[in-house]
């Protein structure tokens, strides 16, 4: 991992708080590896043995259903440590990790997890703000779930996926990560039909745009509207 400045990961929630030489330390002890889109870099239920930086594209983390239903719980953007079982206390992985797109990642093996941990604070306290986020997400969309319509269901989704991955574009704001109407099925608990019912109507409306794998937000304001979470 010498071809890797660790100036490049400097501003990265796991580095920001150590030296130059701690950062060297930790990314000579990573190795790199690609993953095409559609590959699971982990499966539910495997053992922990690594855990990753997301160097480039996105993943997303699926949980399965006793009735073999496939349930997206997040998305992992470029930037973000995933896999952290140990942080957990887990030994088995909680859920899936699927790559949205091509992927390259850096992985350690998992008995690192308590060296870095203990040698370097900066290490151990940005990595449990990111896991008290997700965890803060989680139990955001479980409230979803159990108190919102679809529509607004959808329109969250979307929302949240517009702040931690939206990018300007002429017109609009893209999502980052390739998304699909089965996609957000997966992720509000509701059926295709009526995800491509709903988006059907939004574009209509001029609200969004949706093309292949890609949905751009044109009027962020009246999705706004539609989740029930504006002023």
């Amino acid at each position: 991992m010498h071809k890797l400045d660790e100036s490049l990961l400097a501003n990265l929630p796991p580095f920001r708080k150590l030296a130059r030489s701690q950062i060297r330390e930790v990314l000579d002890a990573a190795q790199s590896i690609r993953f095409d889109a559609g590959a699971a870099v982990f499966s539910e239920g495997m053992p922990v043995d690594r855990f990753y930086l997301l160097l480039d594209g996105h993943i997303r983390v699926v949980r399965t259903t006793a009735g073999g239903d496939q349930i997206i719980v997040l998305h992992i953007a470029p930037g973000q440590l995933f896999g952290i079982g140990a942080a957990l206390g887990r030994t088995t992985y909680p859920a899936t990790a699927m790559t949205a797109d091509d992927c390259i990642v850096l992985a350690w093996p998992n008995h690192l997890w308590a060296s870095f941990t203990a040698r370097h604070d900066g290490f151990a306290t940005e990595t449990y703000k990111v896991v008290g986020e997700r965890v803060g997400e989680m139990n955001t969309r479980l409230v979803e779930l159990a108190t919102q319509q679809v529509e607004q269901r959808i329109a969250c989704a979307i929302l949240r996926l517009v702040t931690q991955m939206g990018r300007k574009v002429e017109g609009g704001i893209e999502i980052g990560v390739p998304i699909t109407r089965q996609n957000l099925s997966d992720m509000t608990g509701t059926t295709l039909h009526t995800v491509s019912r709903l988006l059907s109507g939004w574009e209509r409306d001029g609200i969004v745009a949706s093309e292949r794998r890609k949905i751009t937000v044109t009027a962020p304001h009246r999705l706004v509207e539609l989740s029930g979470v504006g002023p």
